[in-house]
């Protein structure tokens, strides 16, 4: 039941719900509307009955029973009659109409000491009768009054209302949920036009956006949100575009030398020391080509949240020894001076991520750090927080580049600072976001400054 409910269109659903409620509502105002009218007409019926009780009550005790002539006391009819009937129950009285039997059982007349109020089946009279018996005595004779009425004119009145208010409120109930069908559209155009526009946008069009409702409601909230979720989708169609233009120029050219190279080797004339160098370079190339892959699998994993880390508690000094030790051969054929300061702490990291990060930035400051340069990487514990800093004096960053430099494919107008393939400030970036941190990027007064920052306490290796 439920999943044929969840089925149904959702303007239809909101117009049974609405039908439902109103159901609801006219149903109790119908049922307060027929109870107030009925106790209102049995009111108007009591009211009758004292009116003739008084006049009849009047005459019994000035005249006496016998002398009391029901006839000309109450206007006699088949809806209003009248009884006299001793303490004992005897009929000493009656209307023409109901004069066969008393109206109330010896029993029941015996037990009568103020006026009471009985509904009763009476013999020759439709419906029930309703009956006022008020205590009388005339001349020292206790007697009892009754004075009746028949209900089948209020019965009549009642069935007349109902039929009125099932009619009325079928009717209305039908205009009402007329009206929730169509206010039930109308607060859905919105949506439909929401739709449509989703559905005119493909990956050819994504700079279009949903039209936004005039009013500031949650229908407008949701366009709003959608909008910004188009917003984002195409910075990151964008960047994924961007990146596989850019991995596609960077691909080609260490391919095409790498094709002329082994074009050049399989040439006849070719002797064994060229033959040895076009393998050499070949060799380069396709070292090139491995490192560009593993580095674009980074950075399609980071954007993906899918750069796994293993981490292990990690001394951060003897780690960036061991990273600047690597180094240091290029920086010294460069005459750069390389040197690390970093203090006995250790960290909760991935160490190979961690040295890739960290080699990836001197490998960045040597190519642009001139000949008598230097090259400091720092390690420093404050607030909680782990920075590891490599500074060069090769220029700093150009202008302008600073807020792109660790996007992937990102270049200078003067150069290149992101890395060899142009991934490396990128690759940086998701090692450092990858183990919860940042990355950050300076000038220095005659360099540059990239700081990486991890959230990772650490904790003072044991003396």
């Amino acid at each position: 039941m439920m999943i044929r409910w969840a089925r149904l269109p959702l303007r239809v659903r909101l117009t049974m719900l609405f039908a439902v409620g109103m159901t609801v509502v006219l149903s109790a105002v119908g049922a307060f509307v027929y109870a107030r009218a009925g106790r209102d007409l049995l009111a108007t019926v009591d009211a009758g009955l004292r009116s003739r009780a008084e006049l009849v009550s009047a005459d019994v005790r000035g005249q006496g029973p016998a002398l009391v002539n029901v006839g000309t006391s109450l206007i006699e009819n088949d809806e209003a009659f009248v009884q006299l009937i001793s303490s004992s129950g005897r009929l000493e009285q009656s209307s023409a109409i109901v004069g066969a039997a008393p109206m109330l059982a010896p029993s029941v007349v015996a037990t009568i000491t103020r006026p009471v109020w009985f509904d009763r089946r009476v013999s020759g009279i439709d419906n029930v009768t309703r009956i006022l018996a008020v205590p009388v005595v005339s001349r020292g004779t206790p007697l009892i009054l009754l004075v009746g009425s028949s209900l089948q004119d209020r019965r009549d009145e009642m069935l007349g209302l109902a039929y009125a208010l099932a009619v009325s409120g079928g009717i209305a109930l039908v205009v009402v949920a007329f009206a929730g069908w169509l206010l039930a559209g109308a607060a859905l155009r919105p949506v439909e036009r929401m739709r449509r526009d989703a559905a005119s946008i493909s990956v050819d069009e994504l700079d279009r956006r949903l039209t936004l409702p005039a009013a500031d409601d949650e229908i407008g909230h949701l366009a709003r949100t959608l909008n910004s979720m188009l917003d984002r989708l195409e910075g990151s169609f964008a960047r994924e575009r961007r990146l596989l233009d850019n991995a596609s120029h960077e691909l080609r050219t260490p391919l095409a030398v790498l094709h002329a190279e082994l074009d050049l080797a399989t040439a006849n004339d070719r002797t064994p020391e060229e033959l040895l160098a076009a393998l050499r370079s070949a060799r380069e190339e396709s070292t090139h080509l491995v490192r560009l892959a593993e580095d674009l699998l980074v950075v399609s994993r980071a954007q993906e949240g899918e750069l796994h880390l293993l981490r292990s508690q990690v001394a951060v000094d003897q780690l960036l020894d061991s990273v600047v030790r690597h180094s240091r051969p290029r920086a010294a054929e460069a005459g750069i001076d390389l040197a690390v300061q970093a203090p006995p702490v250790l960290a909760s990291v991935d160490p190979d991520r961690l040295r890739q990060a960290v080699d990836d930035l001197l490998d960045n400051s040597i190519r642009h750090t001139p000949a008598g340069g230097r090259i400091s990487v720092r390690a420093a514990q404050a607030d909680r927080q782990l920075r590891i800093s490599v500074t060069d004096t090769g220029g700093g960053f150009p202008a302008g580049f600073l807020p792109s430099a660790f996007e992937p494919f990102s270049r200078g107008s003067n150069g290149d600072r992101s890395g060899r393939t142009g991934l490396g400030l990128a690759i940086v970036r998701a090692i450092a976001e990858a183990h919860g941190g940042r990355v950050e990027a300076a000038n220095a007064d005659d360099g540059a400054v990239v700081t990486i920052v991890l959230p990772a306490t650490p904790e003072p290796t044991p003396p």
